[in-house]
């Protein structure tokens, strides 16, 4: 089996047994963002509304994306290109100053990218699906890759009127409702709450279609399961790498390796 292929970067030796045909999603268009938003309403919950109408400032702590929602339109100006619409649901924690209360609260970004994504209108039927239903706009599928953001800034203001706000008149999904022990405070009860936040994305347009592939071998895999021997932790233990850098501290520090070293 020496001359077996194996995943990983072919060398110049390895042979191509057959071309093979898959069926699998074609990229058709893609884009990356690094978004900076600023001053993004942030809606807390009813005791955070409690510390948040008594503090002086708000210290960032976190931001974690909950969910974002995807929406794909066509342009009817020009052909095979689409508008992806996201919306981003995030659930953000802050700190108050003084008394250091922790805040939390609900933070709902838009954006929209317009992407080509080709044309078709086949009508997919699967053995699979007992009950299938057809899509006659055959969009093509959109894909949002996203990492939680940077929490930059915070800042609270006062609010210029008691009233309904933005998000109040939108839908906001039971389970990011039930992402927070409490009620969301919605309206301008109190005391505006504000945040800045780096956000790191990849949106892409893709369509079923079918390529040729050149294959090499089948994928058999070479390495063994290895079992874990619960009857002796020591064992287990004796394994395990000493930590010396947990000991000695370096000597020099490496620059940030990765978007939240720099936090």
């Amino acid at each position: 089996m020496a001359d077996r292929v194996m995943p990983g970067p072919v060398n110049k030796e390895a042979v191509i047994r057959e071309a093979v045909s898959i069926n699998t999603r074609k990229i058709f268009d893609s884009c990356r963002d690094k978004d900076c938003i600023e001053d993004l309403r942030v809606y807390p919950t009813q005791s955070s509304q409690t510390y948040i109408d008594s503090a002086l400032s708000i210290r960032p702590r976190k931001a974690e994306l909950l969910y974002c929602a995807v929406n794909v339109e066509p342009i009817s100006f020009n052909r095979g290109w689409f508008t992806v619409d996201c919306t981003y649901f995030y659930r953000v924690t802050g700190e108050t100053f003084p008394n250091g209360q922790t805040v939390l609260g609900l933070a709902v970004f838009d954006k929209r990218a317009m992407l080509f994504g080709s044309e078709g209108s086949v009508k997919s039927f699967s053995s699979q699906d007992p009950n299938p239903t057809v899509d006659t706009d055959d969009l093509p599928i959109a894909e949002v890759n996203a990492v939680d953001p940077i929490a930059l800034h915070m800042k609270v203001v006062d609010a210029a009127a008691p009233g309904d706000t933005d998000l109040d008149q939108r839908t906001i999904p039971d389970f990011i409702a039930d992402a927070f022990p409490e009620e969301l405070v919605l309206t301008d009860a109190g005391r505006r709450w504000y945040t800045s936040i780096g956000q790191f994305s990849i949106i892409r347009l893709e369509r079923d279609t079918q390529l040729l592939i050149p294959a090499y071998e089948y994928s058999l895999p070479e390495k063994e399961c290895p079992g874990s021997d619960q009857g002796d932790p020591c064992e287990l233990f004796s394994k395990i790498r000493f930590p010396v850098e947990e000991f000695f501290p370096p000597n020099s520090v490496e620059g940030a390796q990765d978007y939240r070293s720099m936090l």
